[in-house]
Formats: structure tokens, C-alpha cells, sequence
């Protein structure tokens, strides 16, 4: 269904994070009170249809005349690089599939974790981004390093960097 409805002819209902039924765990994956969603298409459904507005991320679709839009909990964050293209420079592939240049110098690692800065969003690379992206890594010195078209950025450890509060994910996910 169209996403760019006439405002006026829907109406909208929305759901708290606490009052969700699913959740993102610290990887990434789509879980509920049954543990990890198994279904490919709806997992993909759902990492496409995230959104950002002033209140946090949500997910919503449109059904007839509602609009259904639910915030929902996560581990870390809500965002995720799921692939890493590498022909002409580095393109990061999103769990809702936008695309992103990479900036080497948005990169940091936090609690042996891969990260990189988008504006104000943090997003996280899940296990196979990690290692795809890995074989461009050098480690010396004691520090980790990305070699990209032949320029070397270090990557900084960055345990500081606050992350949203893992105690809003159940405690048996």
C-alpha cells in the first residue's frame, strides 16, 4: 500500500516501545516472547519499513485507512550495516537497505565491536559485515587500521560513546 497517503483520510495509531511486541536484539535480529523471527520476507519487511522521527525509530505500514506505526526496542541501536560493497571505494548496505559511502574516519570500536557515525546515528556492523570488511584491517601498534584506496585510517577505540539502555530489551531475549 501507498506510504504517501493523504494525511487527512488516515488515521494513525501508535504503540510505545514498552507496549511492543518485538524488539532488535544486539545483532541485529528481530525478536519476540518466541525468540528470533524466522521468516525471511517478514524479517526484511521489517528492517525496510524502520523510520526515524523526533521520538526514536519505529516501524508502521498502512492497512486500508490506519497507519500503523510502532516504536520499538533495541540493543545498541536500531541500525545496522548487513553487507560491504567494494568497487569503487566502500558502499555500506543497511539493514533497511539504504546505501552509505563509507568515511573511514566515522569508523570506532566499542567493546570489540565495529561502529560507524552517520550524523547523529550509530550504526553497527553485524558479524558478516565484520568480516567482509575485516581483510581491509591491519592491526600495529597496537591499534586497528583500515586500508581503503590505499590511504591507511586508524580506527579509534571509543568506549565512551553512550549506546540507548540495553535494560528496555526483556530480560530473556
Amino acid at each position: 500500500m501507498d506510504r504517501q497517503m493523504n494525511a487527512e483520510a488516515v488515521t494513525e495509531i501508535v504503540v510505545a516501545p514498552e507496549d511492543a511486541v518485538f524488539w532488535m536484539d544486539r545483532w541485529g535480529h528481530w525478536c519476540n516472547a518466541h525468540g528470533r523471527f524466522q521468516h525471511k520476507k517478514i524479517i526484511a519487511y521489517f528492517h525496510a519499513a524502520i523510520e526515524r522521527d523526533e521520538q526514536g525509530y519505529y516501524v508502521s505500514q498502512i492497512n486500508a485507512n490506519v497507519r500503523e506505526k510502532v516504536y520499538f526496542r533495541y540493543e545498541d541501536t536500531a541500525l545496522f550495516v548487513f553487507d560491504v560493497l567494494t568497487e569503487n571505494g566502500m558502499t555500506l548496505v543497511l539493514n533497511t537497505r539504504q546505501q552509505l559511502a563509507l568515511d573511514p574516519e566515522s569508523l570506532f570500536i566499542r567493546d570489540d565491536c565495529l561502529y560507524v557515525r552517520n550524523g547523529d546515528e550509530l550504526i553497527k556492523f553485524n558479524e558478516s559485515s565484520m568480516l567482509k570488511i575485516s581483510r581491509f584491517f591491519t592491526h600495529e601498534k597496537g591499534g586497528c587500521f583500515l586500508t581503503m584506496q590505499g590511504k591507511q585510517t586508524a580506527i579509534p577505540q571509543q568506549d565512551d560513546v553512550t549506546l540507548p539502555d540495553t535494560t528496555a530489551i526483556p530480560p530473556d531475549a
